[in-house]
């Protein structure tokens, strides 16, 4: 399936070149219009007019797409450095080749789960074929501006609020793809795509907000229960290692007298034992 799809776009490709080059003939008419315009160019006295419109600078950054009586003359545009061109009958196009990034503005967004939200991002992208920029679309900056907006519109609504709000960089991969693949005849590359922020209506905030801090208390009382757990268990081991011995509980008790007595308090309190005052009950 694959080499049968690579071979059509093969030949479709080659049919499109077929078509493109017999476009691009001028035709007899066209040819004795462009030869009278260089024989033109080439006389002694328009040899000053030609000097000032038949060379043409361009930067290196910037590339030029030649029109010859309205057809474009070659597949590669022209530069960078000097070219030139026939008074009268040409006529060229300036493409910018860096990187051009632009603000997606706010675009309110019901996502799958039925939530509000506006999702605003930044899209990084270049012209990478000249002749599609200016041949194929009007204005390719704007229509790469609207058609980011669509599609970012679009991405979210198949997602839920959680994955918008933790699965960022997916959406922003997948907004990539379905971009470049859609400008890429217009000759442009989308580079890159980024989502700045997420921004949740103020109910929904603090909803969320409640939610977390209920999330944190009932963490921190099972933390506290779990703390209280342990420690009985470790008072519980201690009763048995002291109820082997009785003098460690003297020991232990004379230990809490030395740790009151360094406090330099004047209220001393002599535990009495359970057993003692049980007897003492029995009697009456």
């Amino acid at each position: 399936m694959e080499m049968d799809s690579r071979s059509k776009r093969r030949q479709s490709n080659s049919q499109e070149d077929l078509l493109d080059d017999e476009d691009r003939s001028l035709g007899c008419v066209g040819w004795t219009l462009v030869i009278l315009s260089a024989f033109v160019a080439l006389l002694p006295c328009f040899w000053i007019i030609s000097i000032f419109i038949c060379p043409k600078v361009i930067k290196e950054y910037e590339r030029a797409v030649i029109f010859r009586l309205g057809r474009i003359i070659d597949k590669k545009p022209k530069g960078p450095g000097i070219f030139f061109i026939l008074p009268c009958t040409d006529s060229f196009v300036k493409v910018d080749m860096r990187t051009v990034s632009f603000d997606i503005p706010p675009q309110e967004v019901l996502t799958k789960d039925s939530v509000t939200v506006a999702v605003d991002g930044v899209v990084y992208f270049r012209v990478s074929d000249p002749i599609k920029s200016v041949a194929n679309v009007s204005n390719a900056d704007f229509a790469t501006r609207l058609l980011a907006q669509t599609t970012l519109r679009n991405m979210l609504g198949t997602k839920n609020l959680s994955e918008v709000l933790s699965d960022r960089e997916a959406i922003a991969h997948g907004m990539q793809a379905s971009l470049d693949e859609a400008t890429d005849s217009w000759g442009i590359k989308v580079e890159r795509v980024e989502i700045k922020d997420v921004k949740l209506p103020q109910q929904l905030q603090r909803a969320m907000a409640a939610e977390a801090e209920a999330t944190r208390e009932a963490r921190a009382k099972v933390i506290a229960a779990e703390g209280e757990m342990n420690a009985s268990r470790a008072l519980k081991e201690a009763s048995l290692v002291i109820a082997e011995s009785p003098s460690g509980l003297q020991l232990r008790y004379l230990q809490t007298l030395n740790t009151i007595a360094a406090e330099k308090n004047s209220t001393i309190i002599f535990p009495l034992p359970i057993d003692m005052m049980s007897q003492f009950m029995n009697r009456k």
